[in-house]
């Protein structure tokens, strides 16, 4: 689905987060590779528990140069009542208006359904994407596989 491919510069941008007023990519050239997290929706059964799980790992793993954003179209009003819910302590980014904008510069984007496909991008500190992981909206991707990835991508 994503146009981007491994070895392309990633699309800088800035968004609303639940941390911090906002969150832009290039912000963490050079210090830290990035997992960005392209999911549907807030409160949905696949996207909740994945976000929960990252949540849970990234502790656990010492995932200290890793920067995880997790982006959907949701407000950012619906992500700050998601991430307390349900234990979300990295940022949630609100792609909401122009609704899918960051998403459809980087091929997430599901017209049919007017949210975000479930892809995930992995950055390395160069800026650059070292891989690109889709899954099918109802299946839950391997987050700790993920986020490990990201660590060594540099």
């Amino acid at each position: 689905m994503s146009h981007l491919k491994p070895g392309d510069t990633a699309p800088d941008f800035t968004l609303p987060s639940t941390i911090g007023e906002k969150a832009t990519l290039s912000d963490y050239r050079g210090k830290k590779n990035v997992l960005l997290l392209f999911y549907p929706l807030d409160f949905s059964p696949t996207c909740t528990k994945e976000t929960r799980q990252c949540a849970e790992i990234l502790p656990e793993i010492g995932a200290d140069d890793v920067q995880v954003f997790g982006i959907s179209v949701d407000s950012l009003w619906a992500h700050k009542a998601f991430a307390p819910q349900n234990g979300i302590t990295y940022p949630l980014l609100a792609d909401f208006h122009p609704k899918g904008e960051v998403s459809k510069r980087y091929g997430a984007w599901n017209e049919e359904r007017g949210y975000s496909a479930r892809t995930a991008f992995i950055i390395g500190k160069d800026g650059k994407i070292k891989e690109v992981v889709t899954s099918d909206v109802p299946v839950m991707r391997d987050i700790p596989g993920l986020v490990e990835r990201t660590r060594r991508a540099s």
